[in-house]
């Protein structure tokens, strides 16, 4: 019994540690962790890739990058993503929302195999103002709302309680995203 006990336990470790996995962008040796919740792949942590242009960090200082990631444009977000990645729908992330609603896992650490790995990265105004570091992290959709504007998924710690959300016409009718020219991070979904 003791045996079957053992195995059964070490299964479950095992299964919860394969969730997680690591994958390395060929462009610039970066290496992500990454979790599947169900069928799809997801990267664990805020993109790293400096873009030639449209790609800044926090506070124009190259020692943010390793923790928080670069932020980039809208236009530049687009195709940010190594190959065989891309740059989720609002909708993806909308199933990532509800899937951790249920799961209760936003809040724990980056290499937690269950976990999304939220970065409070901040983000750039379009005016170039930086803000929000270790307060919010704000990351592009692919779903663009006009010329000027596109939407967002953000993360926000409102008196240490984390309050989630997607500026999504679908819900507000009026509702108009964000300047594209702000600067926010990127997760990157696999194909």
């Amino acid at each position: 019994m003791k045996k079957i006990l053992s195995v059964f336990i070490f299964l479950t470790i095992f299964a919860g540690l394969s969730a997680q996995d690591k994958f390395t962008d060929k462009r610039d040796g970066n290496i992500y962790r990454t979790i599947t919740l169900g069928s799809v792949t997801w990267m664990t942590e805020n993109l790293k890739y400096r873009a030639k242009s449209g790609a800044f960090f926090f506070d124009n200082d190259l020692n943010n990058i390793a923790e928080y990631g670069v932020l980039y444009e809208w236009k530049i977000a687009l195709n940010s993503c190594p190959d065989g990645w891309h740059l989720p729908s609002g909708t993806e992330f909308q199933t990532l929302i509800n899937h951790f609603d249920q799961k209760e896992a936003w809040g724990k650490i980056a290499s937690d195999p269950s976990s999304f790995g939220i970065q409070l990265g901040g983000m750039q105004d379009y005016e170039g103002t930086f803000s929000e570091m270790n307060e919010s992290c704000y990351y592009w959709t692919s779903t663009e709302y006009d010329k000027s504007n596109a939407e967002y998924f953000s993360y926000l710690l409102i008196d240490d309680k984390p309050v989630i959300d997607i500026s999504r016409k679908e819900d507000i009718a009026d509702i108009q995203g964000t300047e594209k020219s702000n600067k926010y991070s990127v997760r990157c979904l696999k194909d």
